[in-house]
């Protein structure tokens, strides 16, 4: 963060570059809701069952 604010990083998300939230994402994380253990869960479990063979 520190050289894209000093500007040696052009096009940094959040920085010099707006964020652009998804349209549709594949999956919604609400930490105020959630922990982070069950969140991370979660998130590896879709991960796991988007890129994993079926075996």
């Amino acid at each position: 963060y520190k050289k894209a604010r000093a500007g040696q990083i052009a096009n940094f998300t959040g920085i010099s570059s707006p964020y652009e939230a998804p349209v549709s994402p594949e999956i919604r994380v609400d930490t105020t809701r959630e922990s982070p253990e069950a969140a991370a869960e979660r998130i590896v479990e879709t991960i796991m069952g988007t890129w994993s063979p079926v075996i």
